[in-house]
């Protein structure tokens, strides 16, 4: 069984392209997003629904929390870059953050 593919630059800019919020992290080949909240219990709980899934899809985000604001960042160590492991990530987190983003 085979893991996940490194996209190619052509791949990740096209998925990027349909990606509202998200850019590529100066220096590294990553994705990244800040998402800003009404408060930190929007916040927190935008966090809870995507460990969740995290765990589920055994691929998981490297983040930080400040008060309301959640910075993520989306790489899959094993390919030394972007996959469609990423790109999936970043989807379903814009779909879970909804109306509570700012």
């Amino acid at each position: 069984m085979s893991g996940p593919a490194k996209l190619s630059d052509a791949e990740r800019h096209a998925a990027l392209a349909g990606l509202e919020g998200w850019h590529e992290v100066h220096g590294r080949e990553a994705l990244a997003k800040t998402f800003t909240f009404a408060d930190f219990s929007a916040a927190f709980a935008f966090m809870t629904r995507v460990a969740m899934l995290a765990e589920k899809m055994d691929h998981h985000p490297e983040w930080s929390n400040v008060y309301r604001t959640v910075d993520v960042v989306l790489a899959t160590h094993s390919v030394g870059g972007v996959s469609a492991l990423d790109i999936e990530m970043a989807r379903a987190m814009n779909r879970l953050a909804g109306a509570g983003v700012r």
